[in-house]
């Protein structure tokens, strides 16, 4: 049974609870919210609806001494970059693995989060676009620069009004992706513009257009309910429990396991495989 801890109980943090307490190998064992939150000190099962989940919220400010009596395995952090930044120290040198869920980090705190993982020899697991589509359509992106890097690429992302980052986290590792595309085939400094939107409630939609002077191709992800996010972050804790070392949803997914065996694929179907 895998210990599982809950930072952050907004609305994607409030679906995730309900999710975890539904796993046959996990059980929730700390739920935190922010230090001003009106959470502080209500029970999780009066926040959820939920009888099964008999927890006292905490607030982060209290992460050391709620992670030392309730000894979690990995928590799942949903709380704000900066804060993140923050419990990730505290957690690493409690040896407790993360996976973050939190957008708004920079290249330099990435680099920290890397840092973090090798000196305290726990596990993290970034993942800012912690639903599963969205690092399909990233790994289809890549692949997409790789072959059409004469068309122009262009982001185009959507969010609810009250969304802090822009553009996206996503967005910017979309807009990465593809880069590593372009340059695998040997084209440098191609700009890739993202337009952002903030409107209504939207979840979170993502599109990538890929323009040449005579077609054009979209790939695209919408969810539609932030339980979207849920699947991926279960998938995430099954993962790294025990792991140690830093990772990204593409290697919670095994996706490199997977282009390499469409390309043995192709090599199979090929015609001089088909003479031998």
């Amino acid at each position: 049974m895998i210990k599982v801890g809950l930072i952050g109980l907004g609305k994607t943090g409030k679906y995730i609870a309900e999710s975890i307490l539904q796993q046959d190998n996990m059980t929730l064992v700390a739920a935190v919210c922010s230090p001003n939150s009106q959470k502080k000190g209500m029970d999780l099962s009066e926040f959820l609806g939920n009888k099964k989940a008999e927890i006292k919220i905490t607030t982060s400010d209290e992460l050391e001494a709620t992670i030392f009596k309730t000894k979690p395995d990995i928590m799942l952090d949903f709380s704000s970059s900066k804060a993140a930044i923050k419990n990730a120290v505290t957690l690493s040198n409690m040896k407790v693995n993360i996976v973050i869920g939190t957008t708004g980090f920079t290249d330099k705190d990435i680099e920290k989060l890397k840092n973090i993982s090798r000196e305290f020899k726990n596990g993290i697991v970034y993942a800012p676009n912690i639903t599963l589509g969205v690092n399909v359509i990233m790994m289809l992106s890549n692949i997409a620069a790789s072959i059409l890097n004469n068309y122009d690429f262009e982001i185009i992302e959507m969010h609810h009004k009250t969304k802090k980052d822009s553009p996206s986290g996503t967005a910017l590792k979309l807009s990465s992706e593809i880069e590593l595309g372009l340059n695998s085939s040997g084209i440098q400094d191609k700009v890739i513009p993202i337009s952002s939107i903030r409107a209504g409630d939207i979840v979170g939609k993502h599109e990538v257009l890929i323009v040449g002077e005579h077609d054009k191709i979209e790939i695209s992800h919408e969810s539609f309910s932030r339980k979207a996010f849920t699947v991926g972050a279960i998938s995430a804790v099954n993962f790294i429990y025990k792991k140690s070392g830093y990772y990204e949803m593409r290697d919670v997914l095994n996706l490199k396991e997977l282009i390499l065996k469409y390309i043995d694929s192709l090599e199979d179907e090929s015609p001089e495989s088909s003479q031998a």
